[in-house]
């Protein structure tokens, strides 16, 4: 919804619809601008067409809204890698640098949910805060979940030698993640063609 625009008053029911709405308005906010101090209470209800009160009725704060905006991220992150993993076929070495590559192309394809979802900006005082730690540590499960388990396939299959395979595909996320950022930050530098492929063969601790 455009800024300004008038909204229609939810009928009786509709609540999680206003919900979907605020978040989704913190979200355009977040692509417009690129700054995640963009998105405050008053900015998403004008976004939304609603009053900053009405917030409210389904957030407790500023920090609940960006944590359900990087939720939303996190589970648009983990749908990218399914679709890579599974688009690629049934071989576990393509399925595992299809997945680091789907990694990588949400990066670039949504270049401010991936620096706010990592930034830690956003992440308030958790004694101030309607937060929890549980919140903050479900983050990225499922993409994490989903890495060991394409690596996993690898060992089986006899072509990865990796021994731990939780603690190997923390080290393959945080080797995509410092890509990822690099890349962003770094846009001139003359990266090798080859440097996603190399980055996985080591961290995934593959056979040549």
């Amino acid at each position: 919804m455009s800024e300004g625009q008038v909204r229609v008053r939810n009928r009786r029911g509709e609540g999680a619809r206003l919900r979907d709405e605020i978040v989704a308005g913190a979200v355009a906010l977040l692509d417009e601008t690129g700054d995640q101090t963009s998105v405050t209470l008053r900015a998403v209800a004008r976004k939304v067409g609603i009053s900053a009160p009405s917030i409210y009725r389904h957030f407790a704060d500023q920090p609940s809204i960006m944590l359900a905006v990087v939720q939303q991220a996190f589970d648009e992150l983990e749908a990218e890698l399914r679709r890579a993993r599974d688009s690629a076929g049934d071989d576990p070495r393509t399925r595992l640098f299809a997945t680091c590559t789907g990694y990588l192309e949400f990066a670039r394809t949504h270049p401010g949910r991936y620096r706010t979802m990592f930034g830690g900006l956003w992440m308030p005082d958790l004694e101030t805060s309607s937060l929890t730690e549980a919140d903050m540590h479900a983050l990225g499960e499922g993409s994490l979940q989903l890495l060991a388990d394409v690596l996993g396939d690898c060992v089986a299959s006899g072509i990865a030698t990796s021994t731990d395979l939780s603690a190997d595909a923390i080290a393959l996320w945080v080797g995509l993640h410092g890509l990822a950022h690099q890349q962003s930050v770094t846009v001139s530098f003359p990266w090798p063609a080859d440097i996603t492929e190399r980055l996985v063969l080591a961290l995934a601790h593959l056979k040549g």
